[in-house]
């Protein structure tokens, strides 16, 4: 048994649909309970087994969707529920929250994760200030007290392609290749994905080629690029889209694996939750990525067997590449974000669970990998884990 104190047993994840599809009608608990009980079957324990749900919701505007969730799949009253939002870092965020419950014996076993049902999203507006006031709407709220540091997010991918010199033709290739490497390996997602409504396979990736994403809509311009020599600018292609979706692992102590008769198939290394420059918030997930790799006491990106990082823009995952030393084909080999879509609070969580299915699948025991994802503000997360032997 793994010396480490959290030990992950099952993980699964919904399809994601973007925006308005399969899963408009469903509150975010109604898209997280079916892979919650498919969690608990597939690790072979009941719900009173359960001592708490740790849930990353970014859209959900107040309440705790964790303990909804946990009521909806009939868990136990007695079971602790707490809901996390660094928005796109929740999902991983919530799963580090929930190993440091299990480190500090808060609990034997945890079902941790993340989930967006941006579909059913409520319509957010500013209180007024004064009597007669109308409320002001708001897409988003502010990630940093100085509007000077916080730009807007596709306006700040932009600006960093055109600072770095990163072409929309780079930009698209990259997308192209993410969806077609997510069309490729449709079967081989199947078994991590529960069906919900019908849909047991991620909704979105697209048969591109080059010639049809050079016709792709242009979505904004870097403030640097008018005056640069190639074309840096943003398509609509190079930007993962709006999406509802869920994805959940389970988590327990080698003691609870012991006693409940568990079979782990992976451990948890390291990871991170770090801050970075909130004026270029994309880059933030490289610097966790590292500091993640620092912690599980290795030397180089070569150690790991495969690298998942959730990319909101194409310019990120190249940006992530180059910081790091790889190939872009190193990353994300069954498509990435900008194939599936962005469930903003599960979107770190589904990247994970990615990783988990590669390394059970496609990897000897002891191989490690990487899971990563950048947030508003200047956040990011990581984690590293290990395929156990024998499993």
């Amino acid at each position: 048994m793994s010396a480490s104190p959290a030990l992950i047993a099952a993980w699964a994840r919904s399809a994601v649909a973007p925006l308005g599809g399969a899963f408009r009608n469903l509150q975010s608990h109604e898209i997280a309970a079916p892979v919650l009980r498919a969690l608990l079957q597939r690790a072979g324990i009941g719900p009173e087994a359960v001592d708490a749900v740790v849930i990353g919701n970014a859209l959900g505007a107040g309440g705790n969707p964790a303990r909804m969730l946990a009521l909806a799949a009939n868990l136990p009253d007695r079971c602790a529920a707490l809901t996390v939002d660094t928005q796109c870092c929740s999902g991983l965020d919530a799963i580090a929250l929930a190993v440091g419950m299990l480190a500090s014996g808060q609990a034997s076993v945890v079902i941790a994760g993340g989930v967006e049902a941006w579909s059913r999203a409520p319509l957010r507006h500013h209180r007024p200030l004064h009597v007669g006031d109308v409320p002001v709407a708001y897409e988003r709220p502010a990630f940093a007290p100085d509007p000077a540091r916080d730009p807007d997010l596709l306006q700040s991918a932009a600006d960093h392609a055109a600072q770095q010199h990163i072409t929309r033709v780079q930009q698209d290739a990259y997308a192209v290749q993410s969806h077609q490497r997510a069309l490729q390996h449709q079967d081989f997602l199947r078994d991590e994905i529960v069906e919900i409504n019908g849909l047991q396979h991620d909704a979105y990736p697209r048969a591109l080629t080059p010639e049809r994403a050079a016709r792709m809509p242009l979505a904004v311009q870097g403030a640097a690029d008018a005056a640069a020599s190639t074309n840096c600018a943003v398509s609509t292609l190079a930007i993962s889209t709006k999406a509802d979706g869920a994805a959940l692992v389970l988590l327990a102590t080698p003691q609870a694996c012991q006693h409940l008769g568990l079979k782990p198939h992976a451990a948890w290394l390291a990871s991170a939750s770090v801050g970075a420059d909130p004026g270029t918030p994309l880059l933030a997930a490289q610097v966790a990525a590292q500091l993640a790799l620092q912690r599980a006491g290795l030397h180089s990106m070569a150690e790991l067997r495969a690298i998942e990082l959730h990319d909101a823009f194409a310019v990120q995952g190249l940006s992530f590449c180059s910081a790091l030393g790889l190939r872009p084909e190193a990353i994300n080999r069954r498509g990435g974000g900008l194939a599936r879509g962005h469930p903003i609070g599960a979107s770190g969580a589904v990247a994970l669970v990615r990783l988990l299915t590669d390394l059970q699948q496609d990897a000897a025991p002891g191989a490690r990998g990487l899971a990563a994802v950048a947030g508003a503000g200047g956040i990011g997360a990581a984690v590293i884990v290990e395929r156990l032997q024998g499993c």
